[in-house]
């Protein structure tokens, strides 16, 4: 068996190689639900163009540059009010490990590659995605194709560690030796209450591979933390409806459709406002730690220092000072907002709400987590600073 730190080691999660994309591209061409998603995404190319266009493509970035940053710049101008990220805290020519706070399924890593293009980096992201959102064998192909590897997720504890260490290696070899910057969610799934904190899991994994110390390891991979603020988030009821069944029904574990459904509503539905805000590399933080800390306090040291770089970071909207105040009943934050801003968001919050369709409808609680989702990026901001 290969070590972990031999690329053979790594084909089953990594993106494909050059070589591979062909073959990819065969499969992927010859699948119904893919020319049936691509014709939606590109209503204008004629599927034989779309071949054609993809075929020519050499490398994943060649992927990336031809259809997702056209699709992506598009979406900025049909589905937002524009999109920017401030990177001018880390140099474009180096590369970085992206830790960001987690809105959505498939845009997060997806803005991030194109505001890195938009930023003068000379390459993208490599995107760690679970496996749980990788059920139909073409949707598999089609991260890999885009720069994605794969987490893998719900194994037994031996074959958990194992798939661990491989992921850990993987980040370190696609940083050191493949020259990538590399994005991953804070967290497993999307934080639904905006309440965004690192998990230490994420951290211990990050660490189990590399040379020397925590420390060392850490370093290695060059983590910058990465605020994400969406105005509107078109998922906000989808997460609410999901609240009040994981309240409601025992054992409750979303569908693959579900999943399905997020991703679709996430892309098309409306953003208002994108800003991406890079904090500086915690490389000389993790300098200014004592090496003898023991390694269950440095884990929640360094995650609350990611945590708090985020807090500090995110943008805010109206929307947000208005959330406080109506779950305060209070007007204690109107100098961030009109009247009509007030009103046009509560009118916002009562549409999303007509969306949720539950046997047992439990509207003030739904209410109130539609509130927070835009309330806590704030309240953790105040209590960051």
């Amino acid at each position: 068996m290969p070590s972990l730190t031999h690329p053979s080691s790594f084909d089953s999660i990594r993106p494909f190689e050059p070589n591979e994309l062909p073959e990819a591209f065969e499969r992927l061409l010859a699948d119904a639900q893919f020319r049936s998603a691509m014709a939606y995404v590109f209503p204008d190319i004629p599927f034989p163009s779309f071949a054609e266009k993809l075929r020519s493509c050499r490398t994943s970035m060649d992927v990336q540059k031809t259809f997702a940053y056209p699709f992506l710049a598009h979406l900025l101008e049909t589905a937002s009010k524009g999109g920017s990220m401030d990177s001018t805290a880390i140099d474009p020519s180096r590369r970085y490990t992206f830790v960001s706070n987690h809105r959505d399924i498939v845009l997060d890593s997806a803005f991030l590659a194109k505001f890195l293009i938009d930023n003068g980096f000379s390459t993208t992201c490599e995107i760690a995605i679970g496996d749980n959102l990788l059920s139909l064998p073409w949707v598999k192909d089609l991260v890999r194709v885009n720069k994605s590897f794969v987490v893998e997720r719900h194994l037994p504890v031996r074959q958990m560690l194992e798939a661990s260490k491989r992921l850990s290696a993987y980040m370190h070899y696609a940083i050191s030796k493949k020259n990538e910057n590399v994005w991953i969610a804070q967290r497993e799934g999307r934080a639904k209450d905006s309440d965004d904190h690192t998990q230490q899991a994420v951290l211990k994994m990050m660490a189990l591979e590399g040379e020397g110390d925590v420390i060392d390891r850490l370093k290695e991979l060059h983590i910058v933390p990465l605020a994400i603020s969406y105005e509107f988030d078109p998922c906000d009821y989808l997460k609410a409806q999901e609240m009040q069944l994981k309240r409601d029904v025992p054992g409750f574990k979303k569908s693959a459709q579900d999943d399905v459904v997020s991703m679709q509503t996430g892309i098309l539905g409306y953003k208002g406002y994108v800003h991406y805000q890079c904090a500086p590399c915690l490389d000389g933080f993790l300098d200014t730690l004592d090496r003898n800390t023991p390694k269950a306090d440095l884990f929640g040291i360094i995650a609350r220092r990611i945590d708090r770089e985020i807090f500090l970071n995110y943008r805010f909207y109206p929307n947000n000072f208005i959330a406080c105040d109506l779950l305060a009943d209070s007007h204690q934050l109107e100098h961030h907002y009109t009247p009509q801003d007030r009103s046009t968001f509560e009118q916002y919050v009562e549409d999303q709400l007509s969306k949720i369709d539950l046997p047992e409808k439990d509207e003030p609680f739904l209410r109130r987590c539609l509130l927070e989702m835009y309330a806590n990026p704030y309240k953790n901001h105040l209590s960051a600073k």
